[in-house]
């Protein structure tokens, strides 16, 4: 698989019937290795061990409705309080992050009302911070290191 311009991991990975699997650390079980969930297990595995995010959490492929359509979120990390606080969409490597996936993140976002949105590639990371009452948002260098509320 590519190399990210993430830190990498120790995986678990294994092959079965000429496909790659890769062990999910938040589902606890084995998922086939696509390239969009080479990015997630890297993007889950920061937030885990570098961002110092909770495994409790964290969930991965959330599903929501959306206009009487199921959608899933690739990652949405809660806050201790149970409520959506990050959502991030993950792409394959060769996917450009364009307008389309800031609407895609965005639309999901209606329902969640999540304060930070992240897009990924793996290769390219776009971190922005929403402020609700002033209907803006901000881009950020980076995602923060998690913080207990008290």
């Amino acid at each position: 698989m590519q190399a990210l311009n993430l830190p990498t991991y120790p995986f678990k990975i294994k092959s079965n019937e000429n496909k790659l699997f890769i062990f999910d650390i938040v589902r606890k079980k084995y998922v086939v290795l696509t390239p969009e969930e080479w990015v997630r297990q890297h993007f889950l595995h920061y937030l885990i061990y570098e961002k110092e995010y909770p495994l409790s959490l964290i969930a991965v492929e959330k599903k929501l409705t959306i206009n009487n359509l199921t959608k899933r979120t690739d990652i949405l990390i809660f806050n201790t309080l149970g409520n959506p606080e990050i959502i991030v969409e993950c792409k394959a490597p060769k996917v450009p992050i364009s307008q389309h996936t800031f609407d895609q993140i965005a639309r999901y976002n209606l329902k969640l009302n999540a304060a930070i949105l992240v897009v990924t590639n793996g290769l390219d990371h776009y971190y922005c911070t929403l402020d609700f009452e002033n209907e803006s948002y901000q881009f950020l260098k980076e995602i923060p290191v998690f913080k207990k509320q008290h």
